[in-house]
């Protein structure tokens, strides 16, 4: 198996096990449950100019070894019209701690302790040519969750990246992605042996001089990465950006958490943020040398974001991020002119798009869940960037409905109630959920579900397979007409009706 594969396969299986508990060298190419829904409201946020502070030197491009090494469930990584570099970004960065308690509010105080050396990995992708450049950069937090640096949030948005003509940046943020450490669920398949070894121990000829001080350090490194792309042209091909927005999924996701809550009121390095699949609490600030445990974080105090932001931030979650191990619940937020929050009905965590074929390698009794997350995360992506950039806000949605444990309700088929509701889900043939398979390993817990309704029950709720297919066509318009799909995205979730399943 090439090198590559290995990474995708990797990447596939293993891209967020933890939370449950390359390519050719130098590649060219408890608040509210419910909302009204208002698409109009504008933005009252000032003009933030950002201060200014160390930033990472970035002048030095990676090359040799056995290429770009990232895990990651898309084979073929770049879209047409995109090339990829890869840079070592180095400085002295500072550590955090808390000045004061780390409250349920958010409303945090950190302040700088100890500083240490870096010399950590940057990930560019972006437009060959610069007249396509949109202006916006994206920098996604890599996850580690699985032993290795990770995409996922370029896995779910990438089609919309290229359509728009972003620039996505991966920061090789934390400890293990680049020096190695425990893998807290392995997953056997192609590819999984590299777990845990850090990208200094997977390709010491292209890596070996990387070196990272401790995820203490892990949010001043992606700020200065951050400030970088303002002011090295060199790493974004010759281009300077308007607008830099933040990425992160599940433990990214915990990371940004802290991040905003705590850093971003010191430093305004973002305009804006993508929180994919937050849990409860942030991520920890721990000490010197050590790596955070995302374990850890799930058994913290839940803290909400802070909500005096001076930028956007978009909380993303699916169903099994709600009421499942994740336990996004307890800190349900409402909606501000500086935040919105989709949940969205007949998802998971992880599921065929960010599995892939390693599927194959995971037991869980059912096929998982194959549902359409990331189409309605393409359509947040957008709204969040519109938000920055002209101050119109993206819908409100309806909450998924729990009872009183705290338990998602269900309807008589097993679907979710409440959500952000797309058309397989609302004219299904197939439950979409969050409820683990009855077998398999604790990753199951992240994966949801996939099965079949009976031909009986199809017939009851649907009719002939004409009378399916108009009520599907009027869903998909009314979910784009509420802006939870792209038109763009048209043909994808219609790939989701699965008519064939509906007699004739």
């Amino acid at each position: 198996m090439s090198f590559l594969m290995k990474a995708v396969a990797l990447g596939a299986v293993l891209l967020l096990a933890a939370c449950a508990s390359g390519g050719d060298d130098d590649n060219e190419s408890a608040p509210s449950t419910s909302a009204a829904a208002d698409t109009t409201v504008a933005s009252t946020m000032p003009a933030v100019e950002r201060p200014t502070g160390p930033t990472a030197d970035v002048s030095e491009e990676l090359t040799g070894g056995r290429g770009v090494f990232i895990g990651t469930a898309i084979p073929g990584q770049l879209d047409p019209g995109y090339v990829e570099h890869e840079f070592v970004a180095a400085g002295t960065a500072t550590a955090y701690t808390a000045a004061d308690e780390l409250t349920a509010d958010g409303a945090w105080t950190l302040a700088p302790s100890s500083e240490a050396e870096y010399r950590t990995r940057v990930l560019v992708r972006r437009p060959e040519d610069p007249a396509d450049f949109s202006g916006t950069v994206l920098v996604e937090w890599l996850n580690v969750s699985g032993g290795v640096d990770a995409d996922p949030d370029y896995v779910t948005t990438h089609e919309e990246i290229a359509r728009q003509g972003h620039i996505w940046v991966g920061v090789s943020a934390q400890l293990i992605g680049v020096e190695g450490g425990p893998v807290f669920v392995r997953v056997e398949g192609p590819g999984t042996e590299v777990a845990g070894k850090g990208l200094k121990g997977i390709d010491p000829a292209r890596y070996g001089s990387l070196m990272h001080p401790g995820d203490a350090f892990s949010f001043d490194i992606y700020t200065q990465v951050a400030r970088a792309l303002g002011e090295d042209e060199a790493l974004l091909g010759g281009v300077k950006p308007a607008h830099i927005v933040a990425l992160g999924e599940s433990q990214s996701a915990f990371a940004l958490v802290t991040y905003i809550n705590g850093v971003q009121p010191l430093t305004h390095a973002f305009d804006g943020f993508f929180v994919h699949s937050r849990g409860a609490a942030g991520l920890a600030l721990v000490e010197p040398g050590e790596a955070a445990d995302i374990t850890d974080a799930i058994g913290r105090m839940p803290s909400i974001i802070r909500t005096d932001t001076d930028v956007p931030v978009f909380e993303f979650q699916t169903e099994s991020d709600v009421t499942s191990v994740i336990g996004s619940l307890a800190v349900r937020q409402p909606d501000t002119d500086t935040f919105r929050l989709w949940e969205v009905a007949g998802t998971a965590h992880a599921d065929t798009r960010l599995v892939g074929d390693s599927a194959t390698y995971i037991d869980c009794g059912v096929p998982i869940n194959d549902g359409p997350p990331h189409v309605v995360a393409k359509a947040a992506l957008r709204h969040l960037v519109t938000w920055i950039t002209t101050g119109a806000a993206p819908p409100q949605a309806p909450l998924l409905e729990v009872n009183e444990a705290s338990q998602q309700r269900r309807d008589a088929d097993g679907i979710a109630l409440g959500g952000v509701r797309t058309p397989p889900v609302s004219v299904p043939v197939r439950v979409l959920s969050s409820a683990q398979g009855p077998a398999g390993s604790v990753i199951c817990l992240l994966l949801g579900s996939t099965t079949t309704m009976p031909t009986d029950r199809i017939v009851t709720l649907h009719g002939t397979r004409p009378d399916f297919e108009t009520q599907y066509a009027a869903a998909v318009d009314e979910a784009i007409a509420g802006g939870f799909v792209l038109e763009e995205d048209r043909a994808a979730i219609d790939a989701y009706a699965h008519p064939e399943l509906v007699p004739e």
